[in-house]
């Protein structure tokens, strides 16, 4: 018999947290960047190479997400 917290398997839980876990921090990250822009007075076109360079990262962590859920893996 597998273990289970609440009534949620171990496996559950782990995939609860890397859904919204990493999407707060993604979330939180970008804030960061938000306020890297606005306190450094980077401008539009800086604000936008900061959140280009900056969030490329967790772009390919949402890409990633996205095509395991369009191709059902």
């Amino acid at each position: 018999m597998e273990a289970t917290v609440f009534g949620f398997t171990e496996g559950q839980i782990a995939q609860f947290g890397l859904t919204f876990g990493v999407g707060a921090f993604i979330l939180y990250m970008l804030f960061i960047v938000f306020n890297l822009a606005r306190e450094s007075k980077a401008g539009r076109f800086g604000t936008f190479v900061l959140f280009l360079v900056l969030s490329f990262g967790m772009l390919g962590f949402l890409a990633k997400t996205l095509i395991q859920w369009v191709l059902g893996i």
